[in-house]
């Protein structure tokens, strides 16, 4: 039963990530992507919250609390692994710019697959990983849908309007069975770990991550709401791999699993929250709010 779930989960997160990128790519033009690389200082803040100041949060958590090493080794790498498509639909449910969030992940996903084959051996000596390990499951499940969802939108736009609305529904569908087989999958590994601190420190982690997001958005609500949510949507789809093909211990991985779930249960709610503050701000605007 647990081998049925894990691989219905791995199909569906190929899925999810696939239909997710090219149903943003198929409603929004390469320009609409692209403009926001031009702001240097918003790349900066990015780039700083996501693998400087998270990575440190991270280490400073599993150093905090008393976690089994593969505990520690699995929560450092889910704040060392940046950018996740699960980002777009936090961002659809905020009713924030989803254009920005694809936007974010255009910039973190190929930061990640630098990054992590950098900085995850010199943090942790037993680990032995290779950027094409990363690079591949990345580039083919989501920067190319992106891309070809945005060539589709440019060149065939008739095309484009009756794709998206199918692409968005999967996507929606194949989150519900990810989240369900994930949980079914690994509820033995996940219920091992109350008691351990492993949950405290992914919530400490997501949470300390979303602030980290926020505090660094800058002047505008909107920006600071996706910003938030991308910070604090850490990639497991590159923290997987590394676990998996860089370690032994498969606690690694139960760690990380668990560190999805809590984002999952966490992640929505908050979205939910800026869905609010965002509609409150839409009827001051209007003058009929108050």
């Amino acid at each position: 039963m647990n081998e049925f779930m894990s691989g219905l989960a791995r199909i569906a997160v190929l899925i999810f990530a696939i239909t997710s990128m090219a149903s943003v790519g198929l409603a929004h033009s390469f320009k609409e992507i692209v403009y926001p690389l031009r702001n240097v200082r918003g790349l900066i803040r990015v780039l700083v919250a996501n693998f400087i100041l998270v990575p440190i949060l991270g280490v400073a958590i599993a150093r905090m609390l008393p976690l089994t090493p593969a505990l520690e080794v699995g929560l450092i790498l889910v704040a060392m692994a940046a950018g996740a498509p699960f980002l777009v639909k936090l961002t659809k449910h905020a009713e924030h710019n989803v254009a920005l969030s694809a936007t974010l992940l255009v910039l973190l996903l190929p930061a990640t697959v630098i990054y992590m084959p950098v900085v995850v051996p010199l943090a942790l000596s037993d680990a032995q990983i290779h950027a094409g390990a990363i690079a591949m499951p990345l580039l083919f499940t989501m920067l190319l849908p992106l891309a070809i969802g945005l060539t589709v939108h440019q060149r065939f736009p008739e095309l484009a309007e009756r794709l998206q609305p199918t692409m968005g529904k999967t996507s929606s569908v194949m989150l519900i069975v990810l989240i369900t087989a994930t949980v079914l999958a690994n509820f033995e590994g996940v219920l091992n770990v109350f008691g351990t601190g492993a949950i405290l420190a992914a919530i400490l982690l997501v949470g300390g991550a979303f602030l980290i997001g926020y505090a660094l958005g800058g002047h505008d609500p909107e920006k600071r709401g996706v910003l938030a949510l991308g910070t604090a949507q850490r990639n497991i789809s590159a923290a997987t791999v590394v676990a998996t093909q860089g370690f032994e211990d498969s606690g690694i991985l139960v760690m990380v699993i668990t560190s999805s779930l809590v984002g999952f249960a966490l992640l929505f709610p908050a979205a939910s929250v800026l869905r609010q503050r965002a509609a409150k701000r839409r009827f001051a605007h209007s003058g009929t709010y108050g």
